[in-house]
């Protein structure tokens, strides 16, 4: 199967990309909307992933790894359901971070579910979109 890229938010104050790097994988937990948990479940190992600093930065920062397949999120208590987490694992930093409003202004990145579903923690990202990003990155 073709790898698939993703793209997961992440407040830095609570876990930032150095703090993945640190831990060298980290289960990607606490997540509590149904089309982002369907996105964790279609996540295979060896996806490659966009790690995205949301609220104060508001930033790509580099990419991750699917290392482990969707399983039950161990942080959902009994009563709020069926919740999926994923194992991540630092694959990547870009050598300069990739700004929301270098995503708006860019012709290929602009309609990226990033901008369109801005609420949502994790989504899709297409190939065009990942090279883009390796591109303005780099």
């Amino acid at each position: 199967m073709a790898t698939q890229y993703w793209l997961v938010k992440s407040e830095p104050e609570s876990y930032s990309w150095s703090d993945l790097v640190k831990d060298g994988k980290t289960s990607w937990t606490g997540v509590r909307n149904f089309a982002a948990r369907n996105n964790l479940r279609s996540m295979k190992k060896g996806d490659i992933v966009a790690f995205y600093h949301s609220v104060s930065d508001k930033e790509i920062v580099g990419f991750a790894k699917v290392v482990g397949e969707a399983y039950p999120d161990k942080t959902a208590k009994a009563d709020e359901g069926e919740w999926s987490a994923v194992d991540l694992a630092p694959d990547k930093p870009l050598k300069k971070p990739v700004s929301l409003e270098q995503v708006k202004s860019d012709s290929v990145l602009k309609n990226m579910a990033l901008v369109r579903i801005s609420r949502l923690s994790v989504t899709p990202v297409n190939e065009a979109e990942y090279k883009r990003i390796l591109e303005l990155g780099s």
